[in-house]
C-alpha cells in the first residue's frame, strides 16, 4: 500500500544513513559456510546484507518498499564493486517470483499494520528444495521503549514456526533460539534488546 512506501521513505530521509552499514551479525553467523546460490533479501533497506551476500558469491535479489532505501542500496552495491538486483516491492501486496536457495527476512517489523505471517508463508514457498529460510526478528521491544502499538507483535520462534504451518515431512528446524545483544539507547544509556533466530531448511526432493 502507498502508506508503507511513504512511511519508510520519510523514515529514511530523516538521516543520510539510518542503519550501521554493517551486515546483520546473525545473518553472517548463519550463512557463513553455506554454498552460495540464489538469495532473496526481504526488506533489504540500505543494502548491507545484500552487499555482504554478494561478496560471498551469492546471486542476490534485494527488495524493499522504500525507493529512498533502494537508491542508497544501489550506491552501496556499486561502491563495493559487487553485483545484485534491487527492486521496489510492497510485500504486503506482491512477492518476487522464482525459487531461492536462501530467503532472508531480517527484522521484518513495521509500526504500520503489515501481514507479516502471510509474507513469511510466501517466503517459505519461495525456498528451493535443499534451501533455507532465515527469519531474524525482535523478541520484544527495546529496553528503553517498552510500550509499542498493539498491532506491533514480536512473536517467539515457536510462534513464527506455528504460523508458517509447514509440512513437517518437508522441513527441518536447524536453529531456533534467542540472542541478547547489548547496545546504546538513543539517550546514550546502556541498553539491551533480545532478538530471535529461526533457520529452516527445506528438505531436498
Amino acid at each position: 500500500m502507498k502508506e508503507h512506501e511513504e512511511h519508510w521513505d520519510t523514515r529514511y530521509r530523516e538521516s543520510d544513513r539510518i542503519w550501521s552499514g554493517e551486515p546483520n551479525a546473525l545473518l553472517v553467523r548463519e550463512v557463513t559456510g553455506m554454498k552460495p546460490g540464489r538469495a532473496l533479501d526481504l526488506g533489504c533497506g540500505e543494502g548491507a546484507d545484500v552487499v555482504w551476500l554478494a561478496g560471498q558469491g551469492w546471486r542476490v535479489t534485494g527488495v524493499d518498499v522504500s525507493r529512498v532505501a533502494l537508491e542508497r542500496a544501489a550506491e552501496h552495491v556499486a561502491e563495493a564493486g559487487v553485483e545484485a538486483e534491487l527492486e521496489w516491492r510492497d510485500l504486503a501486496e506482491t512477492f518476487p517470483a522464482g525459487e531461492y536457495d536462501l530467503v532472508s527476512a531480517a527484522f521484518l517489523h513495521s509500526f504500520l499494520e503489515m501481514p507479516r505471517e502471510n509474507i513469511l508463508r510466501r517466503a517459505a514457498a519461495a525456498v528451493a528444495p535443499g534451501g533455507v529460510l532465515l527469519v531474524l526478528g525482535h523478541a520484544g521491544p527495546p529496553s528503553w521503549q517498552p510500550d509499542m502499538p498493539p498491532h506491533v507483535s514480536f512473536p517467539t520462534t515457536r510462534e513464527v514456526l506455528a504460523a508458517l504451518d509447514l509440512p513437517e515431512a518437508e522441513w527441518e528446524v536447524e536453529r531456533s533460539e534467542e540472542h541478547v545483544r547489548e547496545m546504546t539507547a538513543p539517550d546514550g544509556r546502556p541498553a539491551t534488546r533480545t532478538d530471535n533466530v529461526l533457520l529452516l531448511r527445506r528438505k531436498a526432493a
